[in-house]
Parts: structure tokens; C-alpha cells; sequence
């Protein structure tokens, strides 16, 4: 099993921390329970017996029988004979009517270290805004890593670029790669998907009217990297008899958004220093569910990048804007640490034309933050200052 370390480290400071819960939170089948079940390995590892760890994963039918916060609050009480700690871990609690309840409950008594994952950011933002305000901390679990398939498949580095081309059409869910078989593959993907849209979309969030809904996402994932116009979505539905109000349609994007089917990305004005809500831009999660869910029949490589880059800067715990400058755009800000990135994203530098655009998307920031132009070249193509990233660079690079 491959051990996600780059989550572990991160979560290891609060495995005994009892007035915290750890919220693990992330698209479904992204790898949240693989993360529970190494935490659950590494605490028997420090001397922990098993009857101090509690483990219920509400889409077994065992647990069925709880689905109000009084009843999971009394069956994990049931299970507790002395006063030392308790180790609980709660795999996709959302599904249990005022969970968080039942989580404030356990925590006050300060003898439960809780863990909980759920597949909606809802969970995390609102339901927990009232009673576990302050009390928690959250943790975004997302599909592989590149380094982590490189790692799961055995990949060679010659055989990099070939992977990565996988990548841009089948995603990185972690299971998806048990299956060779491309039919395989997409049935897997689109049970995934339909599992989200059961569950969380319509069971959770109460949207019913399916067709609109996934011609909304069609249309997100078609135009992903490029700016948003509810404008435009709005006529291309009315263009297909799927005419909808404006409200709505705000409503199914942080339905998107929520269920981390798709990434919404801010711009941020370099000159003014302030952050837009207008002209955002989204990305997927996993290309593979933009595979299922899009009518194209080739995949576009430049865009495909530009989702592995930001994907992979989430990944690395960066948060990220789109920036705006003077007379146009920077692809990313990547901001860590008090640490600012400026970064372009390109396919193919190859030619001279291209080149110099994408290097002179920099030319009207004026501060020193470190700038870079990531794509597929080799060849080193860094110039005044700007440095020039082979893709794989920057992929198998931890420390970016």
C-alpha cells in the first residue's frame, strides 16, 4: 500500500491533541480512509491496544443503525472502559443527522482524539461553524500526487511523459490504476462520479434537477483555464432547453465546488493588492472525471498542464490565485509561508513567438518574488532572471 506520507506529516502534531478534531475532507474515493487506516497503523505502532481505537465507516451497513447524534454518541460511550484515551475515527460521518453534536459531546469529556472524513466541504464550513467552531482543524485530501504514481506504478523516468499523458485523460484517483483496461477505467470513473452525485449532490444538497446540473459542470469542465462568464453559461443552456436562473446557477457551481468535483480559483489584482471575485476560474479536481463528463474527443494538452500545475501546487499546500496585472494575466500566484510564486504555464516553448509571451507575462511586476515559466521542454530556456521549470522538475520536486 503506498503510505501518503506528504498528508501524515502534516496531520502526525495532531494525533494526541484531544481538544481538536481532525477533519480530513476531500473528493470521494481521493484516499481519505487509505490516510485514516495509516493513522490508525502508526498509533498501534506507539503501544495503543486496539480496544483504546474506535474505527466506523458509516457506508458500511454495520453502523446503519446510527444515524442521529445521540445514538453515536451513546454507542462510542458504550465502548469505554477506563479513563485513558480514545482513538476515534469516523470515515464519511456526514451521513449521520447532526453529527457534530455527537463530536462535541465526545470532545468536551478531553478523553477522544476524533478524526472524521467527509466528502463535502460543507461539512467543514457551515455544519461545524456552530458547535465546533475553533475546536477543529481540516486537512484537504486530494487524488495522487504525480510523485505518489511514480511511486504507486514503478514508473521509470524515461517513462515520465508517457504517464503524464495518462494522466491527462485518465486522472489520478488512486484506484483507477488497478484497472489496464480502458473501458475499465471509465466505468470505474463514472462510478465514482455518479457515487458523488447520489450522495452528495442530490442526497446531501438537495439538487434535483440532474440534466441542468451536469450541463453546468460540461460546460465548467470544457471551459476550465479560462475566465468565467455566468453570462455565457447562462445562454448556452438556454441554447440547449436548459434554462435556469441566475441563482440557481450559482447554486450548482459551489454544489461543484463543495463536493470538490471542480477547484474555483480567485484573481488577484498584483497592483492593488486585493483579491477579485469577479473573473474566477475553475479547475478540475480529476481529469478523469473531466474525461466522463465533457464531449471532447481530444485531449487539449496546454489545458491538461495547466491542471496538473495547479493541482500539484494544492498539493504542495500552496494557495493560489490567478493574477492580474497591468495589460493581462499571470497563470498562478502561489502563495506558502509568506512566500509569494509567479508562475506561467505553457506546453511547448519551443517556439520563438510563444516564448517570448509567456516570458513577458512578468514584464509589468516590478517586486522580487521568484518568477517562473513551467512546460514540457527540457532544453533550459531561463532568461533575465526568470527561471525556466521542466514540468517533471517541478512535479517530482517536493521542495518547490
Amino acid at each position: 500500500m503506498l503510505k501518503r506520507e506528504r498528508y501524515l506529516k502534516k496531520i502526525r502534531d495532531f494525533y494526541h491533541v484531544n481538544s481538536l478534531i481532525k477533519i480530513l475532507c476531500g473528493l470521494r474515493r481521493s484516499g481519505k480512509s487509505v490516510i485514516l487506516n495509516q493513522i490508525i497503523d502508526e498509533i498501534k505502532s506507539f503501544g495503543i491496544d486496539e480496544k483504546h481505537i474506535i474505527y466506523i465507516n458509516f457506508e458500511s451497513l454495520d453502523y446503519e443503525n446510527i444515524t442521529n447524534a445521540s445514538e453515536l454518541n451513546n454507542y462510542i460511550k458504550s465502548l469505554v472502559s477506563d479513563d485513558k484515551t480514545y482513538y476515534v475515527f469516523l470515515d464519511e460521518v456526514q451521513k449521520v443527522e447532526n453529527f457534530e453534536k455527537a463530536i462535541n459531546s465526545l470532545r468536551i469529556t478531553d478523553q477522544f482524539s476524533i478524526f472524521i472524513t467527509g466528502s463535502n466541504s460543507k461539512m467543514t464550513f457551515l455544519e461545524l461553524s456552530t458547535d465546533l467552531s475553533g475546536r477543529y482543524v481540516s486537512f484537504r485530501i486530494n487524488p495522487l500526487s504525480f510523485r505518489e504514481i511514480v511511486e504507486l506504478t514503478n514508473t521509470k523516468e524515461e517513462n515520465y511523459f508517457d504517464l503524464l499523458l495518462d494522466i491527462f485523460e485518465w486522472g489520478t484517483l488512486p484506484q483507477r490504476f488497478m484497472f489496464e483496461n480502458k473501458s475499465s477505467r471509465e466505468n470505474y470513473i463514472r462510478d465514482v462520479y455518479d457515487s458523488i452525485l447520489l450522495k452528495d449532490i442530490v442526497d446531501r444538497l438537495g439538487i434535483t434537477d440532474i440534466t441542468s446540473f451536469n450541463k453546468i459542470l460540461g460546460y465548467v469542465l470544457e471551459t476550465e483555464t479560462r475566465e468565467f462568464s455566468a453570462s455565457n453559461v447562462l445562454e448556452y443552456l438556454e441554447k440547449n432547453d436548459n434554462k435556469v436562473a441566475t441563482d440557481t446557477l450559482y447554486k450548482y457551481l459551489e454544489a461543484l465546488c463543495s463536493t470538490f468535483i471542480v477547484n474555483r480559483v480567485y484573481r488577484y489584482d498584483i497592483a492593488g493588492k486585493n483579491v477579485l471575485k469577479s473573473l474566477n476560474k475553475f479547475y478540475a479536481t480529476d481529469m478523469g472525471v473531466r474525461k466522463i463528463k465533457t464531449n471532447r474527443k481530444e485531449v487539449n494538452y496546454s489545458q491538461s498542464l495547466e491542471n496538473v500545475v495547479y493541482n500539484e501546487l494544492i498539493n504542495k499546500g500552496y494557495e493560489v490565485y490567478v493574477g492580474k496585472c497591468k495589460d493581462g494575466e499571470i497563470d498562478f500566484i502561489a502563495t506558502k509561508d509568506d512566500k509569494v510564486k509567479y508562475i506561467q504555464v505553457c506546453y511547448d516553448l519551443t517556439n520563438d513567438e510563444t516564448r517570448n509571451r509567456e516570458f513577458k507575462a512578468f514584464s509589468n511586476i516590478n517586486d522580487n518574488y521568484p518568477k517562473y515559466v513551467i512546460s514540457k521542454d527540457k532544453e533550459n530556456y531561463s532568461e533575465d532572471g526568470i527561471i525556466h521549470l521542466n514540468i517533471f522538475d517541478f512535479l517530482m520536486n517536493e521542495d518547490f
